[in-house]
């Protein structure tokens, strides 16, 4: 368990780990790049996703939203049996600032319609362990 804690903190702190938050409706597609996508474009949550794989961001999660809004929409609540289109969606993407630049510069187009917030780390947590202080 210190192992992996101890990577995680050993790499913030040598490149101020920095979180960029990604949100946006759920019914929002990705642009079409191929012929197949003409007929039905990929959910843009998936293609990000996959395009943070194939960066070698170093951590991208989907969040689950049970209730919230976007600027200048409705209040919405997650229901198992029905998605809203308006539905917000939150993608976190974790790594360097540079990094996370780097993969908002390469992919604007595909952002264009997301709100985008980077929050820089500044207090990576240290590992002490039990009895240190």
């Amino acid at each position: 368990m210190t192992g992996s804690f101890s990577t995680i903190t050993g790499h913030a702190s040598e490149n101020k780990l920095t979180a960029l938050r990604l949100d946006f409706p759920a019914g929002s597609r990705a642009r079409a790049t191929r012929f197949w996508h003409h007929l039905s474009a990929p959910v843009l949550a998936q293609h990000l996703l996959a395009v943070a794989r194939r960066a070698k961001i170093q951590q991208a999660l989907l969040h689950q939203i049970s209730s919230g809004y976007l600027p200048g929409e409705r209040l919405t609540h997650h229901h198992p049996e029905v998605s809203g289109m308006k539905h917000p969606q939150c993608l976190e993407l974790l790594d360097s600032e540079e990094r996370l630049r780097a993969f908002m510069h390469e992919h604007a187009e595909e952002l264009r319609k997301v709100r985008a917030v980077l929050f820089l780390c500044e207090l990576p947590l240290a590992h002490d362990g039990p009895g240190s202080r």
